[in-house]
């Protein structure tokens, strides 16, 4: 009895140490319909003296803040690389601004509030501002790297979505919902499929011409490896140097659990 008891206060207190090392926020916005929730994680040994490295985490289609946090030990992924990690909700946005629906001005919220709230609350090092994604979150996380390069160090993605093409999309929403919800969504986001194109990651990508590296992975049994395949190859041709990982795997939380480790090393390696 005196042991089980002793092993349930360490416990207890191993529980609070998590929850002093973990926030919330709740926010509202002048860009989005509805409250935006948000987890930050943060090393047990923070201290406003120090800098610290960034690493945005974004979250998939039909998921939420949550995702990241039920996928993977993210308050260990602090404390071992000694970095905050901010993990917003994109809802079903694709973390684009809708030119048709003023409260679904993602793009928005995330570098006119999240970013500056971010920043006030924290020690940030603003040479090493990081972001990376899964799937919807994958494509957010490279979308916003090449058009904000200012301000990220480099970025990743996992089992990214970076294909805006209507009938990758409506294969995908069949194969994972047996409906067209995503297709649908995209709609109310986007408009017709005709102007999904111009959203493309190989649209975007052909017009960057900084060359810094990011990396991509994508489990070889997914339905979206060719996609990510298509990236790396106009990467190459255009001499950006990507980092292409390609292992077994499929489009899940098993793979992503063992793929985002790889995104972390990869950011401590391109420290500034």
């Amino acid at each position: 009895m005196y042991t089980k008891n002793i092993l349930l206060i360490i416990g207890l207190l191993i529980n609070l140490q998590l929850f002093k090392a973990q926030e919330k926020w709740v926010l509202k916005s002048r860009f989005i319909s509805k409250p935006d929730t948000v987890l930050i994680f943060k090393p047990k040994t923070y201290d406003m003296k120090e800098k610290y490295p960034l690493v945005y985490l974004l979250h998939g289609y039909s998921e939420n803040y949550r995702q990241w946090s039920q996928t993977t030990d993210l308050q260990k992924f602090s404390d071992q690389y000694k970095m905050i990690i901010v993990c917003p909700d994109g809802f079903t946005t694709w973390y684009i601004n809708s030119p048709y629906d003023k409260g679904s001005r993602a793009e928005d919220f995330f570098f006119k509030e999240l970013i500056p709230k971010v920043h006030k609350n924290y020690s940030i090092d603003k040479k090493n501002v990081f972001i990376s994604g899964l799937s919807m979150g994958g494509y957010g996380a490279i979308r916003y790297f090449l058009l904000h390069q200012d301000y990220f160090n480099t970025a990743g993605s996992t089992s990214g979505a970076f294909s805006l093409d209507p009938n990758i999309i409506q294969n995908a929403s069949l194969q994972f919902f047996n409906t067209t919800r995503i297709t649908n969504d995209l709609g109310k986001t986007l408009g017709s499929p005709e102007e999904w194109s111009q959203y493309n990651i190989s649209t975007l990508l052909k017009a960057y011409n900084k060359g810094n590296p990011f990396l991509i992975d994508c489990g070889t049994e997914d339905i979206l490896y060719p996609s990510t395949i298509e990236i790396r190859d106009i990467a190459d041709s255009l001499k950006i140097p990507i980092t292409f990982i390609s292992q077994p795997g499929n489009h899940n939380t098993e793979y992503w659990k063992n793929s985002i480790e790889h995104h972390f090393i990869f950011f401590r390696q391109h420290f500034k």
